[in-house]
């Protein structure tokens, strides 16, 4: 290395390093380069005591000048700590930082060269030839005039600093792989390759308990430094052999505790491992000779084995004291941050088998649907309350019902699946869109409650929800909002943007801040494109929510009839939805198709006596008309007749008759409409009594029947097989 330094014996570079001859002790360079055959012959100890030099050089300090293009002109780094840092003159300082250090690193060097003050005691890591990194203490300052430039100092303290970097480097992601990565990435401070396995029951989220130690299952979690490893060697995702992970549970497991361990030499490691594909599988490769295993341990009565770090290292620098205890600190300390990424992996599983069980499965005849869920990135607080559902309502309608609960987590998946639920039902008995959504607001209020609801600090207030019911006979959408996003509708000629939704202040807001749901009405003729979708999707810091929603309506429009849907689903997300999610995405496409004109009927008749002979006319002429058996046609006739006769009694108004042939075999639909607001009940009265003997005509004949409300009334509905 080039340690000559500026030719002003009054520049910072020259002071430091001057100084620097009363903190390296005489010959301590010499050492740490001797040749490695010196202290090949003590190889097979498995730990080489402290040397009290080696212990002064714990806390060292070196010095680097630069120009002011940051590149290295002079340097002192002849302490043996600094080994490895290839401070060339003339090199980029850039060189010397981790690649995702460079911006932040190099935007600091340039302030302290326009501003001309000191940037003091910097933690950074400084990253060696070899590919390892060491954690040290940068100062930055100017040099001093005439020169141009910077001194920057740097303080190597291998021990305390680079423990407390490293912990709060690894607690940062609740992710396992990352996780696992980040302690890979300090333990290297002590070797050459560092790996970490973890048990397979860390991976899924279960419960890691005492097992046998023959029935131990590993699994390589992070490896560095990354470069191209032997044939046959364990990689990160790989399972460990089963003869490799019981040799390591053993030897982890001695005295029936966990405690770390270290082969001093290959010979030794060979002979331990024994089968020579245990040795291709565990052994880096022909260079690395000794190795230090340190389990992962969670603290209980009997302690629970993790997993284990291992630390390899080259035969001419064996293991001290010391550094045994540095890694054993480093592990225990960052234990629980595993465990913390377990527990998260459990319960993101958990939700996730939640929300996958809302999504739908297909449509129906009248429609197809497609909808895909993305989960956040798994570093994220948790996965939300996304959620997406249709499903085909007993009428022949299909509901088509998206939301978004407030938070993530366990809390947040509750409240998703008891509101998913609740709409289902409540749509399924007829009720209409704002009705549910009416309920769904009581029922978030409700679970706010701290007596009656969800406690331990979770609220789902402000959760949104938005409700659509296709019609496939009058091709026509009603749809109720409760704070979502507007639907995106592409008509079949192209036109897409979105639906004109009146704004609402969402679900659970205050007394006062509450106002009526409304509906809303579109026509959706055969061949249109609904989108419905949450706002993890358009969402964009550098955009607006509107522009968002545009490039959505953008990207949706281009999607063509003759495309496969949840392949077309799947591209719009991926065109959309950011590389790291901090929220779900989900989204659900609806292609309308209906039912053909030829396939329906509808009749308006008074309300008279007359009413039921007109009804049952107009029906005997309609199936005769559609080839359907005779015996179905005296029950549809019959069944016609019956509900025309109890709306002219119990209603005013006109009387509407709908029939609707159901593809795919599915029967006949009989709908009988009036403006009368009683709901018909099936009492348990005989055939032979007065009151309530048409219903029970209707419930013989029919294979289902029910009641939805409308603004002007109700409709009967009962559906006849063929």
């Amino acid at each position: 290395m080039d340690s000559t330094p500026s030719p002003s014996s009054s520049s910072p570079f020259h002071q430091v390093s001057s100084a620097l001859g009363r903190y390296v002790p005489r010959g301590a360079a010499a050492a740490a380069a001797g040749p490695a055959s010196a202290r090949g012959d003590h190889a097979t100890r498995q730990r080489v005591p402290d040397d009290p030099a080696a212990d002064r050089q714990d806390q060292i300090l070196g010095v680097i000048s630069l120009d002011r293009d940051l590149r290295i002109t002079g340097c002192n780094l002849d302490a043996p700590v600094f080994a490895g840092l290839d401070a060339v003159a003339g090199s980029p300082f850039a060189d010397l930082l981790p690649a995702g250090d460079v911006p932040t690193v190099t935007r600091r060097l340039r302030q302290v060269l326009e501003i001309g003050e000191a940037h003091v005691a910097r933690i950074q890591r400084l990253r060696r030839g070899d590919g390892s990194e060491l954690v040290a203490s940068l100062s930055i300052l100017p040099a001093a005039a005439p020169q141009e430039g910077l001194t920057v100092s740097v303080i190597a303290m291998a021990r305390r600093l680079h423990l407390y970097a490293a912990e709060t480097a690894i607690g940062t992601s609740l992710d396992i792989g990352e996780t696992a990565q980040s302690l890979a990435e300090s333990l290297l401070t002590w070797g050459d390759v560092a790996a970490v396995d973890l048990d397979f029951a860390v991976w899924t989220g279960e419960g890691v308990t005492e097992r046998a130690q023959g029935r131990i299952r590993l699994r390589r979690a992070a490896l560095v430094p990354d470069r191209a490893w032997p044939e046959g060697y364990v990689t990160p995702g790989d399972d460990l052999p089963s003869d490799a992970s019981r040799l390591l549970a053993q030897a982890v497991r001695r005295a029936d505790a966990p405690q770390p361990i270290v082969i001093p030499d290959r010979k030794t490691v060979e002979r331990l491992l024994g089968s020579p594909r245990v040795i291709r599988a565990l052994v880096p490769g022909d260079r690395s000779a000794s190795v230090a295993c340190v389990p992962l341990v969670l603290d209980g009565a009997p302690p629970v084995v993790l997993g284990l770090a291992e630390v390899w290292r080259r035969a001419d620098r064996p293991f001290r004291d010391s550094e045994l205890f540095d890694l054993q600190e480093l592990v225990a300390r960052t234990s629980h941050h595993v465990d913390l990424a377990r527990q998260h992996q459990r319960e993101h599983t958990q939700v996730l088998a939640l929300q996958r069980r809302l999504l739908p499965r297909t449509g129906g005849h009248t429609i197809e649907i497609a909808s895909v869920y993305q989960p956040a990135t798994p570093d994220s607080a948790g996965v939300g309350g996304d959620w997406v559902n249709s499903f085909p309502l007993p009428d022949g309608r299909t509901a088509l019902v998206v939301g978004d609960v407030v938070g993530h987590g366990l809390g947040a998946a509750a409240t998703m699946g008891q509101l998913s639920m609740e709409a289902r039902a409540l749509l399924s008995a007829g009720l209409a869109p704002d009705e549910v959504l009416e309920h769904l607001d009581e029922t978030v209020t409700l679970l706010d409650d701290s007596e009656s609801g969800l406690a331990a600090g979770y609220s789902a207030l402000g959760s949104t929800c938005c409700i659509a019911l296709y019609d496939p006979v009058s091709h026509n959408v009603a749809l109720s909002s409760a704070g979502h996003l507007p639907p995106i509708l592409v008509l079949p000629n192209g036109h897409a943007g979105p639906l004109a939704v009146r704004p609402h202040p969402g679900l659970g807001a205050e007394f006062a801040l509450r106002e009526p749901f409304d509906v809303h009405t579109f026509a959706v003729p055969p061949g249109s494109l609904l989108a419905l979708y949450t706002d993890g999707l358009v969402e964009d810091p550098a955009l607006s929510i509107d522009e968002g929603i545009s490039r959505l309506a953008d990207a949706v429009s281009t999607v063509h009839p003759w495309d496969a849907l949840p392949q077309a689903a799947r591209h719009v997300v991926s065109a959309l939805a950011p590389k790291r999610q901090r929220d779900d995405v989900t989204l659900l496409l609806a292609r309308m198709i209906g039912y053909h004109k030829g396939d329906t009927a509808t009749w308006r008749l008074p309300a008279r006596d007359d009413a039921p002979a007109h009804a049952r006319a107009h029906v005997a002429a309609l199936l005769r008309q559609w080839h359907t058996r005779s015996d179905t046609q005296d029950d549809v006739r019959l069944l016609v007749s019956e509900l025309v006769t109890n709306a002219v009694r119990f209603a005013t108004g006109p009387v509407t008759i709908r029939l609707i042939r159901a593809g795919g075999g599915h029967g006949l639909l009989c709908e009988v409409g009036d403006t009368g607001n009683g709901r018909p009940r099936l009492s348990r009265g005989g055939l032979l009594d007065d009151g309530g003997r048409g219903l029970h005509i209707v419930h013989r004949l029919t294979t289902r029947w029910g009641v939805r409300w409308t603004d002007t009334g109700k409709v009967v509905w009962a559906e006849v097989a063929r």
